[in-house]
C-alpha cells in the first residue's frame, strides 16, 4: 500500500490547484479537475452531471466575480489507494458553507480528479 501521507499530500496539492484556478477565474483549469462523468451537487442550486453541466454552473458563477475561496478545517479520509474523500468548511467573497464530500480519484496517469463534489452554501452575501 502506498504511503498514506504521500497520497494525502497529492490530493491536497490538487485541491489547492483547483482553488488557485477558481480564484484566478481560470474556468478551463477548474474543469480539468473533474472526471468527464463527474457530479456536482451544489446545494441549494442543483445537481450538475458531466463536464458540460458542471461548466454551465461554474462559468457564470465565477464570471460574476466570485473569488477569494479558502478551505478551512480540511479532513481527508482514504477509501483506498486510489480514492480519497475530502470535507471542509469554505468561504469566499460571496458566501460561506461546507464541503460535505469531495471524492478525488487517482487516474491511470497518476493525476487526481474530482468524481463527486457535494457542497452547501450556508450563507450568501
Amino acid at each position: 500500500m502506498p504511503n498514506k501521507y504521500k497520497i494525502e499530500t497529492e490530493v491536497l496539492e490538487r485541491s489547492r490547484q483547483w482553488i488557485q484556478d477558481f480564484n484566478k477565474r481560470n474556468i478551463k483549469g477548474c474543469m480539468e479537475a473533474y472526471t468527464t462523468d463527474a457530479v456536482v451537487n451544489a446545494r441549494p442550486m442543483g445537481t450538475f452531471k458531466g463536464i458540460s453541466e458542471i461548466e454551465g454552473f461554474w462559468r457564470p458563477f465565477i464570471e460574476t466575480g466570485a473569488g477569494e475561496l479558502e478551505y478551512n478545517n480540511v479532513v481527508l479520509a482514504l477509501e483506498d489507494d486510489n480514492t480519497v474523500l475530502l470535507k471542509a468548511d469554505w468561504k469566499m467573497n460571496v458566501g460561506q458553507g461546507v464541503i460535505i464530500q469531495q471524492r478525488w480519484v487517482k487516474q491511470s496517469d497518476g493525476s487526481w480528479l474530482l468524481e463527486y463534489d457535494d457542497f452547501e452554501f450556508l450563507e450568501q452575501y
